[in-house]
């Protein structure tokens, strides 16, 4: 008996978020001859855990958005829900603390946009009405970006019914807060999340920024009880449930194409594959330059198109067993912001570089679940977010003091900023790079959050351009670099979008048929 069929109607190459969720999708609307192809031993790409000595180690997922509470499911709750899974989600306790103590700002908000509104305006008299309808706004353009991610609109329909995203669109998220006559701080404050999109806000979209923020404050953020490796664990059981091979340490090296069109799939233990669409979990710069076989086939838009995508940014983190409950340690909030200037200009410049990092992020777990990890310990990361090209030149034989040098400067950022000491009580700790993700992944360049959104490169031009972006026939993309941007909510959401493209182009080749 054969490994593989002779021939499928999809090939999906990674079980990631993104590649799991395009299967459940393609089978919700009847196809269900699907071969998933994964490099790694285990699904989930970046959705995953580890252990050292004992201890279960999320690997990355600090938030996990658009679920919401189970009376009013948001988006990615939704499908989940409507493919039977069933995920034990708990809700993070707080949207995040935010400290810049050069400015004397402390300041802790929850989710839900007038419950947020209340403590910027308890802490700044006379905003709380200008800050609520700021975040109504963002709610507003988030409801419009979900809708027209999956749904054909006219200019027409555009402006009637999605007036305040086309209104906004080409702002900046500083322009528009400058609209509403926000000071420096309240703007530092609602600026905190800008850190994941990568851009600063004198350039980031405000589109961008409004969908990141809304969806965070709207529902409320949610952890995997059992770790995001409970997610994709539940995605494969049920992708193959529904009758999907999927096989694991089998690496893609080539996509095979004839006049345009996908043909099928060589692995790197020589299997060729034939096949009528193709989605890849691989980012278009690995796609084109070196996976597209013959290389004749290489469309030259297409070389045009990705050298103009600067790849956004890659978290550098530190992550750790601690010993102490976090109330023996002072540790009292899940997730802090901490920065030493709020200056976009002088962030992107830090980023630029292997540190020392000028803006933290951390994440207790134990303060959204609580049995993360045995009693008496605490399980405990700080991670900052440079640009990729900060690590292309680092030598080999400086990388183990590299890393060992961001982990101190991370513990040490934290402590200084916060006042608790964490450097004494480490149990376990392992630091992560662009470099470590790179050689589990394979991420392109160890980039996860997908390619820089700017007023330049805009998801309203990205809307527009989806015909012409699509340059073989047959080729989908399913990671961080689709149109709905990074993160562990939008994979699923660019995952569903490859497979709905995938799902219109069969219908209309069986159309065109008869």
């Amino acid at each position: 008996m054969k490994f593989y069929k002779d021939h499928y109607d999809v090939i999906i190459i990674g079980a990631g978020l993104s590649g799991l969720s395009a299967a459940l999708h393609l089978q919700s609307q009847g196809v269900k001859d699907i071969l998933i192809l994964e490099k790694h031993n285990l699904p989930g790409g970046l959705a995953t855990s580890y252990v050292r000595h004992g201890f279960e180690i999320e690997a990355t997922l600090h938030e996990m958005m658009s679920i919401g509470p189970e009376n009013d499911r948001l988006k990615v709750g939704k499908f989940f829900d409507e493919q039977g899974l069933s995920i034990d989600w708990l809700r993070v306790p707080e949207a995040y603390r935010f400290l810049e103590p050069a400015k004397n700002i402390d300041i802790t908000l929850h989710a839900g946009f007038a419950k947020a509104a209340d403590e910027i305006g308890e802490k700044y008299p006379g905003f709380r009405e200008k800050v609520y309808d700021f975040l109504c706004l963002c709610g507003r353009v988030y409801d419009s970006m979900n809708y027209l991610s999956v749904n054909h609109v006219s200019r027409l329909k555009m402006l009637i019914n999605h007036n305040d995203f086309v209104k906004t669109a080409g702002y900046t998220a500083y322009e528009v807060m400058d609209a509403f006559g926000f000071p420096q701080e309240i703007k530092d404050i609602l600026s905190a999340y800008w850190i994941y999109v990568g851009a600063p806000l004198d350039r980031l979209p405000f589109t961008i920024y409004a969908f990141l923020y809304a969806d965070y404050l709207r529902g409320g953020s949610y952890v995997c009880k059992n770790y995001s490796h409970e997610m994709s664990m539940k995605l494969l059981a049920k992708a193959e449930e529904n009758g999907a091979q999927v096989e694991f340490l089998q690496e893609v090296e080539k996509i095979m194409v004839h006049d345009g069109r996908v043909q099928g799939v060589r692995t790197k233990r020589g299997d060729e594959i034939n096949c009528d669409y193709l989605i890849s979990g691989a980012y278009p710069h690995k796609v084109y330059s070196s996976m597209i076989e013959p290389k004749s086939e290489v469309p030259p838009n297409a070389i045009k198109q990705v050298n103009g995508l600067p790849l956004s940014v890659c978290p550098v983190s530190v992550m750790m067993i601690l010993d102490g409950t976090p109330e023996e340690i002072g540790i009292r909030d899940y997730n802090i912001f901490s920065a030493q200037t709020m200056d976009p200009k002088a962030i992107w410049e830090n980023e630029k570089g292997p540190g020392p990092y000028s803006y933290l992020t951390s994440i207790c777990l134990n303060l959204s679940n609580p049995s993360c990890v045995p009693e008496g310990y605490t399980q405990f990361s700080i991670t900052a977010l440079p640009l990729v090209n900060s690590f292309l030149s680092v030598a080999p034989e400086d990388y183990p003091k590299l890393k060992e040098k961001i982990g101190r400067e991370l513990i040490e950022g934290y402590e200084r900023m916060t006042g608790i000491i964490i450097h004494d009580r480490i149990h376990e700790i392992e630091v992560s790079t662009p470099v470590t993700i790179s050689h589990y992944v394979g991420a392109w360049k160890g980039s996860i959050y997908g390619y820089l959104h700017t007023i330049e490169n805009h998801a309203v031009a990205r809307l527009q351009m989806k015909e012409e972006d699509r340059t073989i026939e047959g080729l989908e993309f399913a990671c961080a670099a689709g149109m709905s941007g990074n993160g562990m909510g939008p994979a699923v959401t660019n995952g569903r979008a490859a497979a709905k493209n995938v799902c219109e182009a069969m219908a209309a080749a069986q159309k065109g048929a008869h």
